[in-house]
Formats: structure tokens, C-alpha cells, sequence
């Protein structure tokens, strides 16, 4: 579920024309201690992940992932 939640601001910011990407945090001790470390969070909370957002130096090209052998129609 909380890789799932950043979804959602990662949409949002392509909507924006910004750029976002997911970062891992959870289970990497070091990445967990420098995000308590910024973010001032106490030792009983663990940081899962980030998105990182902002203003890509160069737009991004769109990507189609749509591929049509994926679809089946029989048996329907």
C-alpha cells in the first residue's frame, strides 16, 4: 500500500510538468536514518519511501506502453 500511495503525487506532477520519481527508503538502515535525520522524525517511525518532485531539465518524451498482442478477446 504505500508504494501504491505514490502514485498519486507522481500523476499529479506529470499533470504539472514536473518531474517525480519514487524512492525507496524501507529496509535500507542508512536511507532510514537519513530521512529520519531530515525530516526530524522520532525513532519509532519508519520512512517507507519518498517522491521526489520538481522542474525536469529537460522535458521528458512521452512513453507508450500500450501494447496491442496483450489483448484477448475471445472467450468473452
Amino acid at each position: 500500500q504505500g508504494s501504491a500511495a505514490a502514485d498519486t503525487p507522481e500523476a499529479e506532477a506529470v499533470h504539472l510538468n514536473l518531474g517525480a520519481v519514487w524512492l525507496g527508503v524501507y529496509p535500507y538502515e542508512d536511507r532510514i536514518k537519513g530521512m529520519r535525520e531530515m525530516l526530524l522524525l522520532p525513532d519509532d517511525i519508519v520512512p517507507f519511501s519518498a517522491v521526489a518532485i520538481g522542474y525536469p531539465e529537460t522535458p521528458p518524451e512521452p512513453v507508450d506502453t500500450f501494447l496491442p498482442e496483450r489483448i484477448h478477446t475471445e472467450n468473452w
